[in-house]
């Protein structure tokens, strides 16, 4: 059989080796039908050095040689042709130029007159504008596309770097250091995330929490309230109904009418929530509740005592909603990309839908523990692309309060 004519050199650099990095791509190559010849390999002598391998790719045809190169360059392997990124125009609004590069959310390079910027806002599954100057680089969501802006086209010119302590599993048996499993210990699972928030507070990072209104159902205020207090919760993202529930709390002792000192129903607990949410809206917005002294405990009343920012997206499922809440999902979107930066560590509970939208927008250097009782949760996270998560198989009460007891030993 004849040499397929088209052929491409990569390069790939770090710990690629340990990581799996390299056999990774090499196993992309062969599964989408390509061949490979290592042309040169410097192994890393000590465990600090890094692994240098240059590799020619080869296809049949020039479409099966681009889906190559596209699937292995989100691992790190970057063509050996010296060039800078290239771009287009946007010609429409909201929509990018045919032929954008789509992001993902580890660090990426554009390789500018020479050379290499790092992209600023990184974010999966938006496009790259340059500056109109040149000299720098962003993530630009698609509805942010305005007509004359730089949309970075094609691979040439981009680099990746995947994180190099990924792990994965090599026998059947490694499923207790797997990134989910309702097996491992709750407690060590504690102590790692405890540990964590506290070298995120010690850097002078923000800690966000993204929370579901299970946290207030299953008993969990108090320990976020207190998480608030003590400095552990900087920014918080969450729905109408975390927000509600929790002022049904503090207004009438109840979640969903379900009394919390007693688990019982009370009577007409049915309409709490609505008369909450009335309650809320009458007085104009939760920190209009909180000055006049209408409430007086709870996450939220604590948020604002604190000054702790906090973004509430709305949903069509939402009663009311409270005046705080954001109904356009494009303007909340907008506004949770705002508090992003400076966030060292995320903290997600008790919520699906919240936990995959926040995960969509966080760069990979980000660490995040989600924590839920069906491991599905963590498992979806995972499989769009948030790799930097660590699941946590638990219900949301019980993680809180250990969670606050760890933090709180000296």
């Amino acid at each position: 059989m004849s040499k397929p004519a088209f052929v491409e050199r990569v390069e790939m650099t770090g710990h690629i080796v340990d990581s799996l990095l390299l056999p990774k791509v090499l196993d992309a190559i062969l599964s989408l039908g390509g061949r490979y010849h290592v042309e040169e390999l410097r192994l890393g002598e000590k465990q600090d050095d890094p692994t240098y391998v240059r590799i020619e790719v080869r296809a049949e045809t020039a479409e099966a040689l681009d889906g190559i190169l596209g699937e292995i360059h989100a691992h790190g392997a970057v063509t050996t042709q010296a060039a800078d990124c290239s771009f287009l125009i946007a010609d429409v609004d909201g929509a990018f130029p045919d032929g954008f590069y789509c992001s993902t959310n580890f660090r990426t390079q554009v390789r500018l007159a020479g050379e290499w910027v790092d992209v600023e806002d990184q974010e999966m599954d938006c496009g790259i504008a340059l500056d109109p100057e040149g000299h720098a680089a962003r993530c630009l969501p698609m509805t942010s596309v305005r007509i004359g802006d730089r949309v970075v086209v094609g691979r040439a010119g981009l680099r990746v770097f995947p994180p190099e302590s990924e792990i994965r599993k090599h026998d059947l048996f490694e499923f207790m250091a797997s990134p989910v499993s309702s097996e491992r210990p709750k407690a060590v699972s504690v102590r790692e995330v405890a540990s964590a928030m506290r070298r995120t507070k010690a850097a002078g990072e923000k800690i966000l929490a993204v929370l579901g209104p299970a946290v207030v159902h299953t008993g969990g205020s108090e320990f976020v309230a207190k998480l608030v207090r003590t400095g552990y919760l900087n920014v918080l993202f969450a729905g109408n109904a975390l927000a509600t529930h929790d002022i049904e709390q503090a207004f009438y002792g109840t979640s969903l009418g379900v009394s919390l000192e007693h688990g019982l129903p009370t009577a007409e607990g049915h309409e709490h929530h609505l008369r909450t949410i009335n309650s809320i809206r009458r007085l104009g917005s939760i920190r209009a509740a909180v000055e006049s002294g209408r409430l007086t405990s709870g996450i939220m009343f604590e948020c604002v005592k604190r000054d702790v920012p906090f973004v509430l997206c709305g949903s069509i499922r939402d009663d009311g909603p409270l005046p705080d809440v954001i109904t356009d999902a494009l303007v909340a979107q907008a506004e949770m990309r705002k508090h992003i930066p400076g966030t060292g560590f995320c903290l997600m509970v008790a919520t699906t839908l919240h936990s995959i939208a926040v995960g969509n927008l966080l760069p990979g250097s980000i660490r995040v523990a989600c924590v839920d009782i069906n491991p599905a949760t963590v498992t979806k996270l995972m499989d769009r692309g948030s790799t930097q998560t660590v699941g946590i198989v638990s219900d949301a009460e019980p993680f809180l309060r250990a969670l606050v007891a760890e933090l709180e030993r000296i």
